[in-house]
């Protein structure tokens, strides 16, 4: 089963809110995708407005080229389109405008033979709750060891 996470976001953001949503990916992506070479590290969901409406694009996302691709070269960090629905991106638009919240990538995942995105509505963490936090983990796993 494929899962790939983005393992710095828990530690660094404080997760509100999550959406599924569905990514526009070429053949060569989705290949490398579900052998594993791709990294979440420093991406993030912009919304703009394009011909067609409002539009949420996944930004950062490294996916290294499929080797077995053939001639097909691909940026590895093109801007990939998520597919939601218009009121899901003017919801997500509403709450991140003005509040000091913005969209990451929580993981990818496969569901049903597609590729799926778990998009989080997060807010940074100062130094001191980062540190709060491995504090309480570190006393959470003592307490299981029983120390």
């Amino acid at each position: 089963m494929l899962q790939i996470l983005n393992k710095k976001a828990r530690l660094n953001y404080q997760i509100l809110d999550t959406v599924e949503a569905g990514i526009e990916l070429l053949g060569p992506e989705v290949k490398s995708i579900r052998s594993g070479q791709i990294s979440l590290d420093g991406a993030h969901v912009q919304i703009g407005i394009s011909h067609n409406g409002p539009e949420a694009r996944l930004v950062g996302m490294h996916a290294s080229p499929y080797l077995s691709a053939g001639k097909l070269h691909i940026d590895p960090t093109r801007v990939r389109r998520l597919l939601l629905h218009k009121r899901q991106i003017l919801g997500l638009w509403d709450k991140t405008r003005g509040k000091g919240l913005t969209m990451i990538p929580m993981r990818i995942y496969e569901k049903k033979g597609w590729i799926k995105v778990e998009i989080g509505l997060v807010k940074g963490k100062k130094k001191w709750e980062k540190r709060e936090d491995l504090k309480r983990r570190d006393i959470e796993r003592e307490i299981e060891k029983g120390y």
